[in-house]
């Protein structure tokens, strides 16, 4: 009997892992494949307790930049692979990327590297940007393939001569649509008589996601129309903790409910409106506007890639420049005042249509699976 050839996944939060790679996993097990999994525990792990992979339990710092934790993080990886010499790594997020990947590159193991967006390196020093794009060049060079999450980042990664090999440039992550069941629209009003409208904001509480804007937008609202309500819902960095005591007082005032990190955030999409999405963070595809709009909600986000390719502006939801809070105030008062509860729910409609024509999850995993396929015919002859 031949062996099941093992293919070695590396991402950085369990989050990753069942939220977007899940229906990767499922598709690599039924075509035979064994996993090797490394990433931090988390408890979305716990949904995926039965799962039969071997399992490496990593100390990553995401967001640090001490350079001896990087080390560490580096040898951890060699150790790893050269212990279980996977037939192909598949990597998502930067430091798996970048350190994942070289070791794999110095032990001769074909690579996939997963750029699911630059991040706020877009947002460091051009200096810091060319380090990074070294890394990136070092880490990439043998990759086999790589995937891009949109064209901007690809024609970045091209300027900055990282691409030496093959890529794909697919949907984000795609979104698996039978998890995200079209929802029943709710009723709504017009912000001061008749139902309640709901908005959410739904991601890590970190300032380059918009969080801010998305405070300081609710404060105006709320004064014009106090029949609205604005929910945060997910976890707070650790170096963001001061939002713990601001978020507290917001609620205090009924301004911002502040729902904490949720299991499953399908619940909180189905009683709501619209997603807001102010961020200015350099997504790959924005996961998050890609599940409410597979929900049927309108989106209302910004300008920033990774983030307008998934709207089309006035018909699936409203695009606003990123960073100016006058000009989101402005579309969160379109959708209110100006859309009738069915216009906005026909926004939702459209929106569904959109992705399930271009973010189906199942393209990204047709990808992965296409990819493998070449790489290992190519190791036979």
């Amino acid at each position: 009997m031949n062996k099941k050839l093992l293919i070695a996944i590396i991402s950085n939060n369990d989050d990753d892992i069942y939220c977007f790679r899940k229906e990767l996993i499922d598709s690599l097990i039924v075509n035979n494949y064994r996993i090797l999994l490394s990433c931090p525990y988390g408890e979305k792990f716990e949904l995926m307790k039965d799962y039969d992979w071997i399992y490496d339990n990593p100390d990553i710092n995401r967001r640090g930049t001490n350079v001896i934790d990087d080390f560490k993080l580096f040898v951890h990886y060699f150790k790893l692979l050269k212990r279980h010499k996977p037939d192909i790594l598949l990597t998502f997020t930067s430091k798996p990327n970048v350190y994942a990947n070289i070791a794999a590159r110095l032990l001769n193991i074909a690579y996939i590297p997963n750029v699911t967006g630059l991040g706020s390196v877009l947002k460091k020093s051009v200096l810091f940007q060319k380090f990074f794009m070294f890394l990136y060049r070092i880490a990439f060079i043998k990759a086999s393939c790589i995937m891009f999450q949109n064209i901007q980042n690809y024609e970045l990664a091209k300027t900055n001569q990282v691409i030496n090999s093959e890529y794909h440039i697919i949907p984000g992550s795609g979104v698996a649509v039978e998890r995200y069941p079209l929802q029943d629209y709710p009723n709504g009003g017009d912000g001061r008589n008749g139902y309640t409208i709901v908005f959410n904001y739904i991601g890590r509480i970190l300032k380059d996601k918009g969080v801010n804007d998305f405070i300081s937008a609710a404060k105006i609202i709320k004064t014009k129309y106090p029949n609205t309500e604005f929910n945060i819902i997910g976890f707070i960095e650790p170096s963001e903790q001061y939002y713990v005591n601001e978020l507290k007082e917001l609620e205090e005032k009924k301004i911002v409910f502040y729902r904490g990190s949720q299991k499953d955030v399908r619940p909180w999409i189905k009683r709501s409106h619209a997603i807001i999405h102010p961020s200015v963070y350099g997504e790959g595809v924005s996961n998050v506007l890609l599940e409410n709009a597979c929900s049927g909600r309108p989106i209302i986000t910004t300008d920033n890639i990774g983030c307008k390719n998934t709207v089309i502006n006035g018909i699936t939801g409203l695009v606003y420049h990123g960073g100016n809070i006058e000009d989101l105030v402005d579309n969160i008062e379109i959708f209110i005042s100006r859309l009738s509860n069915e216009q906005r729910k026909q926004m939702g409609l459209e929106g569904r249509a959109k992705v399930e024509k271009e973010f189906n999850r199942q393209i990204v995993v047709n990808a992965y699976l296409e990819e493998i396929s070449k790489i290992l015919y190519r190791e036979k002859i």
